[in-house]
């Protein structure tokens, strides 16, 4: 079975199966404990990460000590703070394993460097963060334009996975309510089948 990453990379960049053998030199392979901090909100953020397997997230601390998380990962997506990364500076997130997972992981320089050796990669990263974009502005949109129920609805629809994968008081920050109003929300649709009218892309 070919590599997750490069099954990946060939959804927007032709390369051949030697070149993603010299790809895979440019990353290391993490294994990642359960609750394990990747990233620490403050910290010089190096990395890249593409989840292999497992579940990660990006959270910040708010000033009332209340986690918000912005962010899941899951098997082949993308998970970094992109402006810290990019400009190679302290991070305002910080990156936690939801599960135990495992993750190649790509420092700043070594980035740079694969691009330099292989042009067809730039295509391959401006395809994920053309995506990634767009999917942020959208979610942007029906944060402000759905209710909340609707979101629940929305997120149970296109995701499913997250519901078992994800603990409940994680989802209600990245939907923005509390662990009780979407207790309360599971509750009304359990066994239902409703779905939103609406949809946002998702990674891919």
């Amino acid at each position: 079975m070919s590599h997750p990453l490069n099954q990946h990379i060939k959804k927007f960049a032709n390369i051949t199966e030697a070149e993603f053998v010299e790809i895979l030199t440019f990353f290391e392979v993490l294994s990642v404990n359960k609750k394990e901090i990747l990233l620490e909100e403050g910290q010089y953020c190096r990395k890249h990460f593409f989840v292999l397997k497992g579940c990660l997230r990006l959270f910040f601390m708010k000033d009332t000590g209340v986690e918000q998380t912005t962010q899941f990962a899951i098997e082949s997506w993308w998970i970094t703070d992109n402006l810290a990364f990019l400009e190679q500076k302290n991070s305002s997130f910080a990156i936690q394993a939801i599960e135990k997972s495992e993750v190649l992981a790509i420092s700043y320089e070594a980035q740079e460097k694969m691009l330099n050796r292989f042009p067809q990669m730039e295509r391959y990263f401006r395809k994920v963060y053309e995506k990634s974009f767009a999917a942020s502005q959208l979610r942007i949109k029906y944060i402000n334009d759905y209710s909340r129920e609707e979101m629940y609805l929305y997120f149970a629809k296109v995701q499913p996975a997250f519901l078992q994968r994800v603990p409940q008081y994680m989802l209600a920050s990245y939907l923005g309510f509390t662990p009780e109003y979407l207790s309360e929300i599971k509750k009304k649709h359990l066994g239902k089948q409703q779905k939103p009218h609406r949809h946002i892309e998702q990674q891919s």
